[in-house]
């Protein structure tokens, strides 16, 4: 990747978009405060969209050559975080859940920064399907969405702690209600888990080797979170699942989705490189 400016643009963006959602939940929280200086939420997010533009721009610099698309482990991860940063921008628009931006921006800069100081390589020929690309495609919002979700239900676990705990301040000011933040959750949930049997079921039907030697244990551990969420899907729908459960069904999903995703090729494309 020989252009900085994309990068490091975002890179301020990003920040930017963080540190302004931040003091803007701060105001929020101290509706007495006489600070009022604080752009507006679709201002900050707007901040924020434009550093996700200039991270897709430094991807496909460093992604796309005449030999085909660069999916190495860094590009790969970089990806991805662009994809949690578009989805986590949106769901900012519509809900008082900021603290997800404020945690989750600083860590796509980090990705960036990988990306652009280390260097993989994974070439998808230029001349590949249109099914495995999309297959890709699909894999790859079923995981940004599932991570969302992940992160999520890390942060309503802290939330239950503190508030069972009776500690009111530190973080916990930053969050919304309980209650918002679960229903955003199973939305989540839901949608990363069509994309996600979307992705399995085109690669089933039109791959002919989703359980060849070197992708079998990724192949098995998707299917195995697959059911997973299913499972957390019918247990919140049937059963009125949440709290403690939902958390570690979530997790236990992601968790074989992270190693399915990315396990190997951290092995094979850093560790073995």
């Amino acid at each position: 990747m020989n252009n900085f400016i994309f990068p490091f643009s975002a890179v301020i963006l990003y920040f930017a978009s963080a540190t302004l959602l931040f003091f803007y939940r701060q105001k929020i929280n101290n509706q007495n405060a006489q600070n009022n200086v604080t752009p507006s939420k679709k201002t900050i997010v707007s901040i924020g969209l434009g550093g996700l533009i200039l991270h897709a721009l430094s991807l496909y610099s460093s992604m796309i050559s005449p030999a085909g698309i660069n999916l190495g482990f860094y590009n790969a991860m970089s990806l991805v975080s662009a994809f949690i940063v578009l989805l986590t921008l949106i769901a900012v628009w519509r809900y008082p859940v900021e603290i997800l931006a404020i945690i989750l921006l600083p860590i796509a800069t980090i990705s960036m920064m990988l990306d652009f100081n280390n260097e993989t390589q994974h070439i998808l020929d230029a001349n590949s399907s249109s099914a495995l690309i999309f297959h890709i495609l699909t894999s790859i919002i079923a995981y940004s969405l599932l991570a969302l979700a992940a992160l999520q239900a890390i942060l309503i676990s802290i939330q239950n702690k503190l508030l069972h705990d009776h500690q009111p301040g530190g973080i916990i000011k930053l969050m919304p209600p309980i209650k918002h933040m679960e229903i955003l959750l199973f939305e989540v949930i839901l949608v990363g888990f069509i994309a996600l049997t979307i992705s399995l079921a085109s690669g089933l039907l039109f791959l002919e080797n989703m359980f060849a030697q070197q992708l079998a244990h990724k192949t098995i551990l998707s299917i195995l979170a697959w059911l997973v969420f299913l499972t957390l899907l019918i247990g919140h729908w049937k059963l009125g699942w949440r709290g403690r459960t939902a958390i570690r069904w979530t997790l236990s999903g992601f968790a074989s989705l992270m190693l399915a995703y990315f396990g190997s090729k951290f092995v094979l494309e850093v560790l073995l490189a």
